[in-house]
């Protein structure tokens, strides 16, 4: 097993045990909103093309119909599920899947089947490792919904546009990826998650691909 494979899981597992009030915090309060189930659990492209059940915190109520892609101001979104959302805490619960295997802390993020073409070689770079909790993309993107929500038809655009700047960078990233600069990515996300006011895009660009990755 490789040490990156290794440091993935042991991080996991410790992430799930430390975190472990916030979990509970989290799931109180979601089940006390009586949104649906505590997790919510979606069809992902994993590494190679491989299917796997994505796992986060409920943050949108159950049983209403709607976009695939979620934009900013979103009424299938809860109040809790604001909170979750805007500190990324609806995304632990993928700690699960790191040490199940399915994931790694930081790789390129899983997508939907439905927007996933096998025939773009983009697409077979990207899928040739495994998909991530985090990556620069992610963080570059932190404020996506925002962006989504200034979109005539956030769907597509988010299929024309979004997704394939999201690509690029994740093929960017990978060329020059290392456990050292993986660590980076994983403190620049904490950071983020902890202090959201003080995103800036420009900021994490330039450190991650005119800095980080020479």
């Amino acid at each position: 097993m490789l040490p990156t494979a290794i440091f993935d899981r042991v991080a996991a597992a410790a992430g799930l045990v430390l975190l472990f009030p916030v979990w509970l915090a989290a799931a109180a309060a979601i089940a006390l909103e009586g949104s649906g189930p505590v997790l919510f659990r979606q069809t992902r492209v994993g590494q190679g093309g491989r299917l796997f059940q994505l796992l986060k915190f409920r943050s949108m109520r159950a049983g209403l119909a709607g976009s695939r892609i979620t934009a900013g101001g979103d009424a299938r979104i809860t109040r809790v599920g604001r909170v979750l959302r805007r500190y990324k805490l609806d995304e632990l619960p993928q700690l699960w899947n790191v040490l199940r295997g399915d994931m790694s802390l930081v790789g390129p993020r899983p997508e939907i089947p439905g927007f996933v073409d096998p025939q773009d070689p983009a697409w077979n770079t990207v899928l040739e490792v495994k998909p991530g909790i985090t990556d620069v993309a992610s963080l570059v993107y932190r404020n996506e919904e925002e962006i989504l929500a200034g979109a005539a038809d956030p769907e597509r655009y988010y299929r024309e546009t979004v997704l394939p700047a999201k690509l690029a960078m994740n093929i960017r990233y990978l060329r020059a990826a290392s456990f050292r600069l993986d660590l980076k990515v994983i403190l620049w996300t904490v950071r983020y998650s902890f202090f959201p006011a003080g995103f800036d895009t420009d900021r994490v660009k330039c450190f991650f691909f005119d800095q980080g990755s020479t």
